[in-house]
C-alpha cells in the first residue's frame, strides 16, 4: 500500500461515544490517545517500542504540536498515518496525519521524543535503537514543535493533583493526561474550538503530586505553565475560537 507524504504506517479508527465532547466531536485528549496508540503500534512493528523495556530503556515525549482543521464526530471513521521524520541531536521526530474517509485532512501533528535509561533517566542516543529506514538520522524535519515562552497577563490559576487515572505504564503521568488538563482549562476559560495546541513536557509527575497551574493570555492565545514546588512540569500554548 502506498501512503501519502512518505508516511510509513496507517491505522483506521472509529470515533466511539466515549471519545467525544457534549457537542459530539472528538476531544483533543481522545485525539492524542489515538496518536499515542498508532505511535506505539508503529514502533512495536519495527522493534523499537515496548520491547525496549527489556533493555531498561523508554521513550519520553518531549514536545507535541497539533494543528486541527476539523474534528471528526461520533461514528465517523478516520484514517491515521504516522512516520519518522529524522533525528536531530538527541531528539527523534514523529509526524501524524489524520484524514476522513473522503481523504480530507482533519489534523496534522508533530512530536519529538527522547530515549531514556529507565533507571538513571539519562538521555540515550536514539540511533542506538531506531531503524534507519524509519528514522533516517540524516533527515532533519522541516517542522519542529516550538519551545514555548510563557508571557502575558495571568488570568487564572488552580491546583491539580495527580490521580491513578493519570498514570502510564511507567507510573508517570501519561502525556495525554497533560493534554486533558490543558483542554479542560482552555474550554472552561471560554475557548469553544481548539485550533492549535502545543505542549512542552519538562519534568515528570507522579501519583499524589500537587501542581500549581497558571494561565496567561497573550496575543489572543492562552499560555499555561504547571509548577511542582520550584520545578516547571510542562508549558502549553492554545489557540482557537472563543465563545
Amino acid at each position: 500500500m502506498s501512503y501519502p507524504e512518505n508516511f510509513q504506517f496507517r491505522k483506521i479508527f472509529e470515533i466511539n461515544s466515549f471519545m467525544v465532547s457534549p457537542n459530539g466531536t472528538l476531544r483533543v485528549k481522545s485525539l492524542a490517545d489515538l496518536l499515542q496508540e498508532i505511535a506505539w503500534k508503529h514502533a512495536d512493528s519495527e522493534d523499537f517500542g515496548r520491547n525496549l523495556m527489556e533493555s531498561q530503556q523508554m521513550w519520553a515525549l518531549s514536545r507535541f504540536e497539533f494543528k486541527i482543521f476539523k474534528l471528526p464526530k461520533w461514528g465517523d471513521e478516520i484514517e491515521v498515518f504516522t512516520g519518522g521524520r529524522g533525528v536531530e541531536k538527541f531528539f527523534a521526530f514523529r509526524e501524524f496525519l489524520v484524514r476522513d474517509k473522503s481523504g480530507n485532512i482533519l489534523v496534522r501533528a508533530m512530536s519529538s521524543w527522547l530515549l531514556l535509561d529507565l533507571q538513571t533517566k539519562r538521555i540515550q542516543r536514539p540511533d542506538q535503537v531506531l531503524p534507519a529506514k524509519v528514522f533516517d538520522p540524516q533527515l532533519k524535519p522541516d517542522w519542529q514543535p516550538p519551545k514555548i515562552l510563557v508571557e502575558g497577563e495571568e488570568i487564572f490559576s488552580c491546583s491539580l493533583q495527580v490521580k491513578h487515572s493519570d498514570l502510564d505504564l511507567y507510573n508517570h503521568v501519561n502525556n495525554t493526561s497533560y493534554i486533558r488538563w490543558v483542554e479542560d482549562c482552555c474550554l472552561e476559560l471560554g475557548m469553544q474550538i481548539i485550533e492549535e495546541l502545543s505542549i512542552n513536557y519538562q519534568s515528570e509527575c507522579k501519583l499524589g503530586d500537587q501542581l500549581n497551574l497558571m494561565v496567561y493570555e497573550f496575543s489572543g492565545e492562552f499560555l499555561l505553565k504547571a509548577v511542582l514546588e520550584d520545578k516547571v512540569c510542562f508549558t502549553a500554548k492554545c489557540k482557537g475560537k472563543r465563545k
